[in-house]
């Protein structure tokens, strides 16, 4: 069964982009091509492997899908940190899960957000990627605020076929991505 977003995307969302940009082929059309979300522990020196462990289990939890610790690629003395030790976590999502975390971020977690005014339309890097960062992930329904041990905050990098930020854009906020200020667009 194909998730919704994904439903949407193919009956609702390439027609649109096709009629806005002009595309001759389907295959122009961009599309998503994967979610990678990542969690650094920050200053957490006395307890740096039960932080990265905390937060693996913080993005199994959120994203249905098992993640990889990172480690420090070089040693930085002011932080006290030696290359190899670990840092981090991260996954990568594709296909049906990424589109159901995709809904679930769009459609629960980021409105849910205190105070929330939209998402920036400014964060594309010029080759259609978008990169979202969440503070606290207990904006998920999933999470137990019981049983939340520290805080985490992690990034979401949206990864497109897009070959411009303006396609990316457009096709983000067709999938339902809350930006601000959507009446004037970002240079």
């Amino acid at each position: 069964m194909n998730p919704a977003l994904l439903t949407k995307y193919k009956e609702e969302v390439v027609t649109a982009l096709k009629e806005h940009f002009g595309y001759k082929n389907i295959h122009e059309v961009p599309f998503v091509e994967k979610l990678v979300i990542n969690c650094g522990v920050g200053k957490a020196e006395s307890d740096r492997k039960q932080a990265v462990q905390d937060a693996l289990d913080a993005i199994a939890l959120i994203t249905g899908q098992r993640g990889v610790a990172t480690a420090a690629k070089t040693s930085i003395s002011n932080f006290k940190l030696r290359a190899g030790e670990l840092v981090g976590a991260k996954v990568t999502l594709r296909g049906a899960r990424m589109y159901e975390f995709l809904l679930r971020l769009i459609g629960t977690a980021i409105p849910s957000i205190r105070d929330f005014r939209g998402v920036s339309a400014k964060a594309f890097d010029g080759r259609g990627n978008y990169t979202l960062g969440i503070t606290d992930y207990t904006i998920f329904p999933e999470v137990e605020l019981d049983k939340v041990q520290r805080a985490l905050g992690f990034d979401v990098c949206i990864v497109t076929s897009a070959n411009s930020d303006d396609e990316a854009r457009e096709l983000l906020h067709l999938l339902g991505m809350p930006f601000r200020g959507r009446e004037k667009k970002a240079a």
